[in-house]
C-alpha cells in the first residue's frame, strides 16, 4: 500500500493531527493547522448545543431569509463606528432609526432630513436600556440643577419599574448610582399598576419603567393607564415624571397586532423607546434600537464628537467598534417586509401561539397565565394537586429536543412556577403540532413516575 502524505487529499478526515495529539483548550496550540480541520474540529464541538430552532426559551431570532445571511456575511468586516470610511453603512444605520421611531410616532419627523430622528442603533436592548437611563439621569439633573445645598449631587436619584423588569435595568442602576425602586407582582397579577407607580414616585424618581412585552409572560404593561396617572399627579402639583418603554419584546410586534393601541409617543408622557431587531424585529443577534420623543429629552453632554476617524461624527454609544452586518440585516427585513410583510408574520405567530394555547388549556393540568394574545409568548403553570412540577416537564421535554423554560417568578408572587413557549419565526404550525403531541407524552410518563422522578426542582430552579 502506497505512502499518504501528510498534506495529501486522501488522508482521512478523523486520523490525523484530531486524534493522535488532543487540541488544549485553555491555551494557544503549539502548532497550527489546516482550515478544513479547525473548522472539523469547533463544528464537531458545537453539535453538541442544543437546537436554536427548538429553543423556546429565547425570545432571540433564530431564523432569517438566506439573501439576509448572505449580506450580513459580506458586511461582517465593516466597523459601524467608521462612519467616515463606510458612509453608506451609516446611511443605513440612520435610516434604520428613522423607521423605528416612525413607527412609535416620535414628533417632528422629516421625509427629507433623516436628522429629526432622535435615536441610535445599539448592539441589543441591553446597550440601549443604558443609554436611555443615562438620558433621564441627566434630564433629571438639568431639572434639579447643582446648587451646592439642593442641587444634584446632594440627592439620590431613583428609577420606578416593576420587578418583572429584565436584569439590565438592575444593572444600569447598579453601575449608574440610581436607586431602583421595584414594585411588586402578586399571584394573578405579573404587571405594574398606575396606583403602584404613583405611589412610588417622588422628586427624585428620574423616569417609571413600563414593559411592552414582559419577559416572564409576554404581557403588556398599562402604559396608557399609567401615563395618564402620572399626568394627574402632576397637574395636582406633584412630580412631573417622564415614562420609558422597554419595548424589547413588543416593540416590533404591538404596531402591527395592536395599531390602535396607544403606548408609544403618541402618549406626551413617553420621553423615550427601546426595541430589539434580534428579537421580533426578526434580525440575527446583535441589534436594538433606542429612539427618543425629540432632540430635548438626549441632553447633548451624553453626545460626544470624534474626529480621529476622519470626520466630526457625533456618537453616543457604550460600545465603540462592532461589525456592520446586524444595520444591513435590519435593513434588510424592514424593505423586504414593509409594513405589510411585519402584520402578515405578526399574525401568522400569534395564531400559531394562540392555537398552542388552547391545545394546552385543554389539558387538564394546565391553568394559562398568558395566550399569546398581546405578543406570541405564552405562558401556563400547573394546577393545584399535580404529583410534579414544571421543572419535570421542561426536563423531559429536553429529551426530545424541546428547550422549554420553568421559573418562578418575580417578588412578591416567587411561589408561582410557569413554563413559557415563544412563538418565533421559523416554529412552524407543524412544529407546533409536534410540541404538543410530545407534551402529551410527557405528561403521560410523569403520571406514571411521580414527584421528582426526573428532575430537582431546586436545581433547575437555579
Amino acid at each position: 500500500m502506497p505512502n499518504v502524505s501528510h498534506t495529501s487529499s486522501l488522508e482521512p478526515a478523523y486520523t490525523g493531527r484530531l486524534s493522535a495529539a488532543p487540541v488544549p483548550a485553555l491555551r494557544l496550540p503549539d502548532e497550527a493547522m489546516t482550515p478544513d480541520q479547525a473548522y472539523r474540529f469547533i463544528h464537531d464541538e458545537l453539535m453538541l448545543d442544543g437546537s436554536s430552532r427548538l429553543n423556546l426559551a429565547t425570545f432571540v431570532t433564530t431564523w432569517m431569509d438566506p439573501e439576509a445571511g448572505q449580506l450580513m456575511s459580506e458586511t461582517f468586516d465593516k466597523n459601524m463606528i467608521d462612519k467616515d470610511e463606510y458612509p453608506v453603512t451609516a446611511a443605513i444605520e440612520q435610516r434604520c432609526v428613522c423607521m423605528v421611531a416612525d413607527l412609535f410616532h416620535a414628533e417632528n419627523l422629516r421625509d427629507d432630513d433623516p436628522s429629526t430622528a432622535i435615536g441610535v442603533s445599539t448592539v441589543g436592548s441591553s446597550e440601549a436600556v443604558m443609554l436611555a437611563g443615562l438620558a433621564m439621569k441627566w434630564r433629571w439633573r438639568q431639572q434639579v440643577g447643582d446648587d451646592p445645598k439642593t442641587g444634584w449631587k446632594t440627592r439620590t436619584p431613583n428609577l420606578v419599574m416593576g420587578s418583572n423588569v429584565q436584569v439590565v435595568w438592575e444593572k444600569f442602576c447598579r453601575y449608574f448610582d440610581v436607586e431602583a425602586r421595584y414594585l411588586p407582582m402578586e399571584d394573578g397579577r405579573y404587571v405594574i399598576t398606575p396606583e403602584q407607580v404613583t405611589a412610588a414616585v417622588d422628586e427624585d424618581t428620574i423616569g417609571v419603567v413600563a414593559i411592552l412585552g414582559t419577559t416572564y409572560t409576554g404581557e403588556l404593561e398599562p402604559v396608557a393607564e399609567i401615563c395618564a396617572a402620572l399626568e394627574e399627579l402632576a397637574g395636582g402639583q406633584g412630580p412631573d415624571i417622564p415614562v420609558h418603554v422597554d419595548a424589547a419584546s413588543g416593540g416590533f410586534v404591538v404596531p402591527f397586532l395592536h395599531p390602535d393601541l396607544k403606548w408609544d409617543f403618541r402618549l406626551p408622557r413617553v420621553v423615550s423607546i427601546n426595541v430589539s431587531g434580534h428579537k421580533y424585529g426578526l434580525t440575527y443577534p446583535g441589534i436594538g434600537f433606542v429612539v427618543w420623543r425629540n432632540a430635548e429629552h438626549l441632553p447633548e453632554e451624553l453626545v460626544f464628537r470624534v474626529n480621529y476617524l476622519g470626520g466630526d461624527m457625533p456618537t453616543f454609544t457604550l460600545n465603540f467598534s462592532r461589525p456592520g452586518n446586524q444595520v444591513v440585516g435590519q435593513y434588510y427585513n424592514f424593505l423586504r417586509l414593509g409594513r405589510g410583510g411585519y402584520t402578515t408574520v405578526m399574525r401568522a405567530l400569534a395564531d400559531t401561539a394562540r392555537w398552542l394555547a388552547a391545545e394546552i388549556a385543554a389539558l387538564s393540568v394546565f391553568e394559562l397565565i398568558s395566550d399569546g394574545t398581546a405578543i406570541p409568548v405564552l405562558s401556563f403553570k400547573l394546577k393545584p394537586g399535580v404529583k410534579y412540577t414544571v421543572f419535570d416537564i421542561s426536563a423531559m421535554l429536553r429529551s426530545y429536543g424541546w428547550q422549554v423554560p420553568a421559573y418562578t417568578m418575580p417578588d412578591d408572587a416567587s411561589d408561582v412556577a410557569v413554563l413559557r413557549i415563544v412563538v418565533r419565526e421559523g416554529f412552524s404550525a407543524n412544529l407546533a403540532r409536534a410540541l404538543r403531541d410530545d407534551l402529551v407524552e410527557v405528561l403521560a410518563k410523569l403520571d406514571k413516575v411521580g414527584v421528582g422522578g426526573f428532575s430537582d426542582e431546586e436545581h433547575f430552579a437555579h
